[in-house]
């Protein structure tokens, strides 16, 4: 007996599904596992500090969390929003429910943690991480030839 592996497009079974898959999808890299959108982020380094810019348009600044736990900086956001009507003939409410959890390795050798900030303007949350003195690039001196 031969087995024929089938695949139907408009029908795909369960087992089809489950062989088919990779076990990480990069192809939904801006989204976390229950499907909804990861806001995308920027991270930019130089001589005196790591920043980072994380796009949740929308938000207030209250509604963040940013915890700097050893090396792990966790960004998160839970927001939460009702809209009800009321008229003599209906009755209508909508909620609406949003959270997401951003977390990154950091080099704790490398940053300040004491004097890391957090700023939220423009749909921007913006997150600066300062270099210790000791790692920041020294200019170049001059060694006089005695």
């Amino acid at each position: 007996m031969t087995l024929i592996r089938t695949n139907n497009r408009f029908y795909p079974s369960l087992m089809n599904h489950f062989f088919n898959r990779e076990l990480v999808d990069w192809s939904n890299a801006g989204f976390s596992a229950d499907d909804t959108t990861l806001p995308a982020v920027n991270i930019l380094e130089d001589g005196e500090r790591i920043q980072i810019d994380l796009a949740a348009p929308g938000m207030k600044k209250e509604d963040f969390k940013i915890d700097l736990d050893r090396n792990r900086l966790t960004i998160s956001a839970e927001m939460e929003s009702q809209n009800e009507e009321n008229n003599n003939r209906y009755s209508r409410k909508e909620f609406n429910y949003s959270s997401f959890r951003r977390m990154f390795t950091i080099p704790v050798e490398v940053v300040n943690s004491e004097q890391v900030q957090a700023q939220y303007k423009d749909g921007i949350l913006t997150v600066t991480l300062p270099k210790r003195e000791e790692v920041k690039p020294k200019p170049a001196r001059s060694i006089e030839i005695q």
